[in-house]
């Protein structure tokens, strides 16, 4: 085991879901989960980003319709059989030895394993697996026999299945997911060909499969509507390894450039070039991401975790993807939880994209751009001017967020307010200004998604007596969606909704100067100025409060709740309800010392008129720190980086839950799922603009680092408005482009040369 390398010994079954998540290969346009090619217990998922539909389900008598990222025919199954013996199954054999290693660096799967049959015969297969990042539409899957102890003729089976439907969530299992029909199989030249149709978003989609092996082997195909076969038999030799290669194409009816899936999936594979030099433009490929996107820190474990999330990053967002119409899925495309749903990720992953593939990130920009009309839609129907994003995106733009959803610890079905969420806009709205603040860059329809999600929000603000106020949202602590009592959901004066709010008026009229041609009028533009002055926020106990009202809940009984993430859930069940009282799931007002520097956050709060304390911040946060639950991965890293210079250790020690939140699976069956792809964007962004402490400003690039001492020395390179500058910080000291200087927090700033 090294720091490149995700090692898994031993065959365990129970631990499945969670290593194939983890040992997701993708490319940016899809993703194959790390399943066994073979075997009973696996969960096999490719998902193309996009690729959506809906289907109607009956729950309870009443018909619910909800959008899925589609889990698309199985291109992996592979399995062998010795002479006499049954199909290789992991689970019915005698393993003598069983290993999976995910190779960071290079982005292959290796499975080496050595099982005995039932006449005694020993045999080693070791598999190589990849998703090509240099050909977003092959992948290719490697198998070595080695024949240990005998000679003879060993039989495999090459299959591409299309019997596979959305499984991945025991949860979602109620409902449909029987997204494919329309199958279909045959042969061209030697080929295997499979192709299927979504049910009502009528994408089609082809798999082509090539089989490379030694010459004279004999082959034989097999075809129904809904999978299609190859077998082969190799002649093995004592001690003599013999390989088959089995190289597929995935073509879509949403791809460029392509006639038919079919007859594109063939041409892909045809011209695919053997495995060895797959694998090496492969890797070519991958070492120019790395060179890009490459964190480093002292000791090997850390520095194996942080790889392992750039990793999956760069799997679900690659330089494939800025060119696809695409969001942030929350899970990335290695599960079907949130049912591969756009919510409001893109806000801890962009700002990293930003700094190194600007390209992907714009292009994460414009999938929410080209749902501006649909945004600007749902507003209008709800009485509001501007643009109003749904908190769960899919396809086209709508809201997709499920009006009701299970409660596994009672097993009831609630009603689901979470649409209420209309700080999704506010996280769409800081990744345009963050971008403009990497690249210096601000293109007309970046102004109109920005201004036009100011107009909404301007919109939501109502005057009451001398205060403007927003009623009737929810904020991202996600467990208060209504007071008690009250039959009408939504909360009042969000603090995190309403200071963002007065933010974003404030950059809206920044924005307004760079794109004239889009500026609101005259008249607009000063109600926005008196909106970002005169927005309610409450406080109590000498900390700001959550939203109005927040100081009458009750106390919860922590000692009796202490470890309990999932509060919602638990108090539900006990016929309880989680919005009678002081706790929260994860960070929401705090989501305020996140997202702003503390003397911008202050300045806001002084513009509204407002007396701010010198320990409000400090006692806003230990205040909540002691009412959250935990119950999101997002949770750690917000504490992580609003802990970050008042209390290191307890920093720290919120850093490495977050760095271990899907290796250790810490939310208790959930990453098996699908991968946290906000809190792995988070952790990076938390070591780049918090532990080193990188500020965009429209003026300059401002340093001050806070690098934990633990972390030893932290280097990595950001691409910063068309240059590219190298920074290597420690606790001490920080090279910029190999220039050193020791820093003294609050008097770093940085204005890069080219060189």
């Amino acid at each position: 085991m090294n720091a490149w390398t995700l090692v898994y010994d031993g065959f365990d079954p129970s631990g499945e879901g969670v290593r194939e998540a983890l040992c997701t290969l993708g490319n940016g346009r899809f993703a194959t989960r790390g399943a066994t090619p073979d075997g009973g217990p696996r969960t096999p998922g490719t998902y193309v980003a996009g690729c959506y539909d809906r289907l109607d389900s009956t729950l309870d008598g009443r018909s619910e319709t909800n959008e899925d990222l589609v889990n698309l025919p199985d291109w992996l199954p592979l399995t062998f059989a010795t002479p006499g013996s049954e199909w290789f199954r992991p689970e019915r054999v005698a393993l003598l030895s069983y290993r999976h290693e995910l190779d960071l660096r290079h982005g292959v799967l290796v499975r080496d394993l050595r099982w005995r049959d039932g006449e005694g015969r020993s045999t080693r297969v070791r598999q190589r697996r990849l998703v090509s990042m240099a050909d977003p539409y092959v992948a290719a899957l490697e198998t070595t026999f080695t024949a240990e102890n005998w000679q003879g003729p060993m039989r495999v089976r090459a299959t591409l299945d299309g019997r596979v439907s959305n499984r991945g969530v025991a949860r979602y299992r109620g409902l449909r997911g029987d997204h494919l029909t329309a199958h279909a199989t045959g042969c061209a030249d030697d080929l295997a060909w499979l192709t299927a149709r979504t049910r009502c978003s009528h994408v089609t989609v082809a798999l082509a499969a090539r089989i490379d092996t030694v010459s004279g082997s004999s082959s034989r195909l097999t075809s129904v509507p809904d999978h299609v076969s190859t077998d082969d038999v190799l002649d093995l030799a004592r001690g003599e390894p013999v390989t088959l290669t089995k190289i597929v194409a995935l073509t879509t009816s949403r791809d460029f450039a392509g006639h038919d899936p079919c007859s594109s999936a063939l041409r892909h594979v045809r011209r695919a070039p053997c495995f060895e030099d797959l694998l090496a433009r492969h890797t070519a490929a991958w070492e120019h991401l790395w060179r890009r996107a490459g964190i480093e820190v002292d000791g090997p474990e850390l520095s194996r975790i942080v790889r392992l999330h750039v990793f999956h990053l760069l799997q679900t967002l690659s330089p494939h993807t800025a060119d696809l119409d695409v969001g942030v899925p929350a899970r990335g495309l290695h599960g079907e939880a949130y049912r591969g749903h756009v919510f409001w990720d893109e806000l801890f992953v962009q700002p990293w994209l930003s700094l190194r593939f600007p390209e992907v990130a714009l292009g994460l920009l414009r999938y929410r751009w080209r749902r501006l009309p649909e945004a600007r839609d749902a507003a209008g129907e709800a009485g509001f001017a501007g643009a109003m994003f749904p908190w769960q995106s899919g396809s086209d733009g709508r809201e997709e967020t499920p009006v009701t959803h299970l409660n596994p610890a009672s097993g009831r079905w609630l009603p689901d307010r979470s649409r209420l969420q209309r700080h999704v806009g506010l996280a769409i709205a800081y990744n345009v200004w963050q971008h403009y603040l990497a690249t210096g860059s601000m293109p007309p329809w970046c102004a109109e998604l920005l201004l036009d999600i100011a107009r909404f929000f301007a919109s939501l603000a109502v005057l009451h007596g001398d205060r403007y106020e927003i009623r009737g949202v929810m904020g991202p602590d996600e467990y208060h969606d209504g007071y008690p009592g009250v039959a009408t959901p939504g909360l009042a004066n969000n603090a995190y909704t309403n200071v963002m709010t007065a933010w974003l008026l404030m950059r809206a009229r920044d924005t307004a100067l760079m794109a004239p041609d889009l500026a609101p009028p005259a008249g607009e533009l000063a109600h926005w100025d008196d909106i970002s002055r005169r927005l309610r926020v409450d406080f109590h106990d000498g900390v700001i409060s959550q939203f109005t009202g927040y100081a009458d809940l009750r106390e919860l009984d922590w000692a009796r709740y202490r470890g309990v993430r999932r509060l919602d859930r638990a108090l539900e069940a006990e016929g309880d309800d989680v919005n009678r009282y002081k706790a929260s799931k994860q960070a929401d007002t705090l989501m305020l010392c996140y997202l702003l520097p503390a003397a911008e956050l202050t300045g806001i709060l002084e513009r509204l008129g407002y007396r701010v304390e010198s320990n409000l911040i400090s006692r806003t946060v230990s205040y909540y720190l002691e009412r959250t639950s935990h119950g999101s991965t997002l949770s750690a890293v917000v504490h992580a980086w609003v802990l970050a210079r008042s209390n290191r250790a307890q920093s720290w020690r919120f850093f490495t839950e977050a760095l271990y939140s899907d290796i250790k699976d810490v939310q208790g069956g959930t990453t098996a799922e699908g991968i946290h792809l906000g809190a792995m964007g988070g952790t990076l962004d938390l070591l780049q603009r918090c532990y080193l402490g990188l500020e965009l400003r429209p003026d300059g690039l401002r340093l001050d680092p806070q690098v934990p001492d633990r972390l030893g020395v932290l280097s990595m390179t950001i691409l910063y408005r068309g240059w590219q500058i190298v920074i290597d910080a420690d606790h001490d000291e920080a090279r910029v482009n190999g220039a050193a200087g020791s820093f003294v927090p609050g008097e770093a700033d940085l204005r890069p040369c080219r060189e």
